[in-house]
């Protein structure tokens, strides 16, 4: 059994107001993208294909930041690609799907804007992809969701405990995501697909299971997000020298 892991790091960050990409940018002293590929690094995932932006990096390009940084420094030794993002994200999947030979028998795809990421919570994607063929991190939510109409009034509340927030790693059988993703590229209207399972949802039979996640796994968005991830990231480097001593 062979399982590769995406990690999509194409993204400007413009609500993050800073020049820097913000998956480049330092979270406790590493980039925030060093904290996902450290994750998948030290996960029983074999090999990590990582997705990176057209821009550039301390006057350098993405692709050659992430080479220096990541395999030349941390010596991230399952990162086997580097490969350029696209327009949309699924553009983006789709470019990483296609460095992935047909040997793999299992896909994460995690966003590496990610940082709290933890090998415990890779392992159980793990277990529930081959169980289910497909499943994704996410967590219930905790307020109450009202749908609005064009002017901002609420039409309707969904019942709460049916809700989950959706994360990543978003996790399927090779065969099975590959095929959705090229119906999806046949397919002229795109709008509204913002993640993996909605393609899986809409471009194959499959259903997706939740696999129950953290709430500390937050997408970094916007300068307040950092600061959160400092704090939870500073948590579990404490409890890590705890546990070393």
């Amino acid at each position: 059994m062979k399982i590769s892991a995406i990690v999509l790091a194409g993204g400007k960050g413009s609500r993050m107001n800073s020049d820097i990409q913000k998956q480049y940018l330092l979270l406790c002293g590493k980039p925030v993208l060093y904290y996902a590929l450290q994750a998948f690094q030290h996960s029983s995932v074999d090999e990590i294909i990582l997705v990176v932006g057209t821009g550039m990096v301390q006057n350098i390009s993405e692709e050659e930041y992430c080479k220096k940084e990541f395999i030349d420094n941390c010596h991230f030794n399952k990162i086997k690609h580097i490969v350029m993002g696209g327009s949309e994200r699924y553009d983006s999947v789709m470019n990483g799907l296609a460095a992935i030979h047909n040997d793999v028998d299992y896909i994460l795809i995690h966003d590496g804007a990610r940082p709290c990421i933890t090998v415990e919570l890779i392992e159980r994607c793990i277990q529930d992809v081959i169980d289910c063929k497909a499943c994704v991190a996410a967590v219930p939510v905790k307020d109450t969701i009202k749908v609005v109409d064009s002017k901002n009034y609420a039409v309707s509340t969904p019942d709460r405990s049916t809700l989950w927030q959706i994360q990543t790693p978003q996790c399927f059988e090779y065969n099975m995501i590959w095929k959705a993703y090229h119906n999806m590229a046949a397919d002229t209207d795109k709008s509204n697909i913002t993640d993996d399972a909605m393609v899986v949802e809409k471009y194959s039979d499959n259903k997706v299971k939740m696999t129950y996640s953290s709430y500390k796994n937050i997408k970094i968005t916007t300068p307040e997000d950092l600061q959160i991830a400092k704090t939870f990231l500073f948590d579990k480097l404490s409890e890590d020298k705890t546990s070393v001593k």
